[in-house]
């Protein structure tokens, strides 16, 4: 009788924070790719964060971790939400980085999620890894306590990627909300402006920052920075076969579209042919219906690959248009 050879163990890919469809999206991926997925949330499954010996033990031995852990941003920033934001990036943040820094066996490499968001408000220059400029106030303090929280201290057996992300383009995010807009007659440029004084976007964490005021006359134009989801888990395999990639890394196209071109690409993309320019105080209204908050649109995000790009990444969806449609 011949007795085959026991199958080779697969490598072990640790997701954290893997509900969202992002993370949904990456878990098809490693699989695909050969990887035995193990998951870390609330209610685990396979570690859950309030038990540190469960995430010890699945860290331990694991060849990646990829955290994408936190509230989502889709929300109003009042203090309960704000204050969520923040503690859930640190929190599950450090509470990996205690495990990776006891195992015996650290993973080989760790990919934390960041945010383009972190740069200023941008309309003069893109926004890169060596050059960029970072902004103020509570979504670039949000950003810059997780990087620091990710990046501190001496892991040296595991390479340490953030991914600052800009806007991903899928079935859920920020895309269906746009979509909506556009459907109801709302798909015009989104135009800045005067509103009343409130204190949502303060700065938070130990070293609060405060956010310059933002040009109100950016006409529309202010910078739109995306990626499609096909390609945030096309430069995640990437990034886990170049060792020479650590840091931050800007996870975006290499153009930026802005916020005119987005609508009129979102109207194309619905069939809706005419949409009504959006004013400062119109959006306002509209965001408060919906429940978000009107920095999403009036941000000027330009925010360039330039990591990716020179270590020869190539981008599969640049056309936002296009992009646009297909997710339609």
């Amino acid at each position: 009788m011949t007795h085959q050879p026991p199958a080779p163990e697969r490598p072990r890919a640790v997701v954290a924070g893997s509900s969202g469809f992002i993370g949904s999206a990456l878990i098809a991926d490693l699989r695909r790719r050969g990887y035995d997925v193990r998951r870390v949330g609330r209610s685990g499954p396979d570690a859950r964060w309030d038990a540190p010996d469960e995430i010890d033990a699945v860290v331990d031995g694991a060849d990646l971790l990829v955290n994408l852990a936190g509230k989502s941003v889709g929300c109003r920033y009042h203090d309960r939400n704000r204050n969520e934001i923040y503690r859930s990036r640190i929190a599950t943040t450090l509470a990996l980085h205690r495990a990776v820094a006891r195992a015996a066996q650290p993973p080989r490499l760790w990919l934390n999620a960041s945010t383009g968001t972190i740069y200023r408000h941008a309309m003069d220059r893109p926004q890169t890894e060596a050059e960029g400029e970072l902004g103020g106030g509570f979504s670039v303090d949000v950003a810059r306590n997780w990087e620091r929280v990710f990046g501190h201290g001496d892991l040296p057996r595991t390479r340490r990627v953030a991914l600052r992300m800009a806007i991903v383009l899928g079935d859920d995010g920020a895309l269906p909300m746009l979509r909506t807009a556009a459907r109801f007659g709302l798909g015009g440029p989104e135009y800045d402006g005067w509103w009343l004084p409130h204190r949502r976007y303060r700065g938070i964490g130990p070293h609060p920052t405060t956010s310059k005021p933002l040009d109100h006359h950016t006409g529309g134009r202010q910078r739109f920075s995306w990626i499609h989801i096909e390609d945030v888990l096309r430069a995640v395999e990437f990034i886990d076969t170049r060792e020479d990639l650590s840091g931050p890394v800007n996870l975006a196209v290499p153009e930026a579209s802005d916020n005119t071109t987005l609508m009129a690409g979102l109207r194309g993309a619905v069939g809706v042919p005419v949409g009504l320019p959006a004013p400062r105080w119109l959006l306002e209204i509209g965001m408060l219906v919906l429940r978000q908050e009107s920095e999403l649109v009036l941000k000027s995000r330009w925010v360039a690959p330039e990591k990716l790009l020179a270590a020869g990444f190539e981008f599969r969806h640049t056309d936002l248009g296009a992009a646009l449609r297909e997710l339609a």
